[in-house]
């Protein structure tokens, strides 16, 4: 790219606003798994709606590629320049940080996308509501980024992915025209929803601005219990007992391995072990109730006392308040980042009917230490949703290299597994540059051929985000 060129783009923003400095452009370089590595000569920060669709309007004109980024936390190198390019300049949504309107009679809240998760979540505290996602990211990630992704989470078990949370978004389409779609009705049966389309789309189709963005009651009743158990198993019968117990009530089930918990409370500050003896097996249950505590203690006193008579969990504890209740959901929520201080891992994102999830676990720990003798699996996730990240740390004093050249070979015996089970290769994180070629291989052609459709007709001159989640064709 010229300097002419880069001087249009840096015209719109402001020189401020147009990083080129090597040290300032590296933390937007930088994905949190550490794979993907590749350089940009600018990184653009509009303020405005209008600045961003002034950027893609010069974007199309040129032909210049560009990299929607807002939180920088994604694990599928969605956000950051594809490999082997250095001319894809970056569009961070960092600035458009506003909360444009709160509805409490209509439980919504309209944000703009570089809004971070936990001030979401504290201005819904400030009118007694409450934005169910929540991720272990919650802190830095940006609600642009979630919505381009349909991110997960924790309470998708009652409260759905990202797309469930969403009514309406403000789209900057690579043309630079504005779709302003921030409706906030429940229901809108007016066409083909386009919402749907961009949530999820990771960037491929333009910019998410701002989004109407679903609230709901803070709980009249909260309670977290963890349980210790022998085997996924015998976690999946506490869940379908869970389940029959609590109906709704039930907004979290988390399945976690002893050597979670012993990495956890190694590494991270603050973490203990909260039941006295060693279990193979953990779950975390979260139960909520819009009655009172005292309906959520007895649903938990309930669901633990059925679970002992049943042999099914060996120990138990129920927290005794909100502080404690957050350390337990601590212990889990840091469970990804202890691997880091174990040396390398290689992560699946992977989910199956949740009926078949011990049978897909034994059947992937067979094939893994086959593989792998020495290899320490680490799979723990949301068992009430099917979503399990099978993580696998590298044998212990391993060369982390080396460890991490086979990863290629492994995720193919962990995808082909989860695939013949009727799962997904990818549950929450999306596709990004890591499982494009992988997202090919698996769909019907008819599905791919649809994508590049809607794909080529949203962006015709392919400067959205391109080499993410499908091709162009050639």
């Amino acid at each position: 790219m010229t300097k002419d060129m880069l001087d249009r783009f840096a015209a719109i923003v402001g020189e401020r606003n147009a990083l080129r400095n090597a040290d300032q452009i590296a933390p937007f370089l930088v994905e949190p798994r550490g794979i993907y590595h590749d350089n940009t000569p600018m990184v653009l920060r509009p303020g405005s709606v209008d600045e961003v669709s002034q950027i893609l309007r010069l974007a199309t004109e040129t032909g210049t590629a560009i990299v929607p980024q807002a939180g920088n936390t994604g694990h599928v190198g969605g956000q950051v320049p594809l490999e082997g390019t250095r001319d894809q300049l970056i569009l961070s949504v960092s600035r458009l940080n506003g909360i444009r309107a709160v509805d409490a009679t209509g439980n919504t809240m309209t944000v703009e996308a570089g809004c971070i998760l936990e001030d979401i979540h504290r201005a819904a505290g400030e009118i007694e509501r409450m934005f169910p996602l929540s991720l272990g990211s919650q802190g830095s990630c940006e609600i642009g980024g979630n919505l381009s992704t349909n991110a997960g989470g924790t309470a998708v078990l009652a409260y759905g992915n990202t797309r469930q949370l969403c009514l309406g978004l403000e789209v900057v389409l690579p043309t630079g025209e504005v779709w302003s779609g921030l409706r906030s009705l429940k229901k809108d049966n007016t066409g083909y929803d386009l919402r749907d389309l961009f949530i999820g789309a990771e960037g491929t189709l333009g910019v998410i601005t701002a989004a109407v963005l679903k609230l709901f009651p803070v709980p009249s009743g909260h309670q977290v219990a963890i349980a210790g158990l022998e085997s996924p198993e015998a976690a999946l019968a506490v869940l379908k007992l869970a389940e029959r117990r609590c109906g709704g009530a039930l907004t979290g089930f988390e399945l976690m391995p002893r050597i979670g918990v012993e990495f956890t409370v190694a590494h991270i500050p603050g973490n203990r072990d909260p039941l006295s003896g060693k279990h193979p097996w953990y779950v975390l249950i979260d139960i909520s109730s819009g009655q009172s505590q005292e309906a959520a203690d007895a649903m938990m006193q309930a669901v633990l006392e059925d679970a002992l008579t049943e042999t099914l969990i060996g120990d138990a504890v129920i927290a005794q308040s909100e502080t404690q209740r957050a350390e337990f959901w601590r212990l889990r929520e840091t469970m990804s980042e202890s691997q880091k201080h174990e040396g390398a891992s290689i992560k699946h994102d992977v989910s199956v009917p949740v009926a078949e999830i011990a049978r897909f676990m034994s059947r992937a720990d067979r094939a893994v230490l086959d593989a792998m003798p020495d290899a320490r699996i680490f799979a723990f996730g949301h068992m009430g949703d099917g979503n399990i990240h099978y993580n696998i740390s590298q044998p212990a004093g391993a060369d982390p290299d080396a460890y991490l050249a086979r990863r290629f070979e492994i995720n193919e015996r962990i995808y082909d597994i989860a695939l013949e089970f009727g799962g997904s290769i990818s549950a929450e994180h999306g596709i990004g540059q890591m499982k494009r070629d992988r997202l090919a291989a698996i769909r019907q052609p008819i599905e791919i051929d649809l994508m590049r459709r809607i794909k080529t007709a949203f962006d015709p001159a392919g400067i959205m985000n391109p080499g993410k989640v499908v091709a162009r064709p050639d």
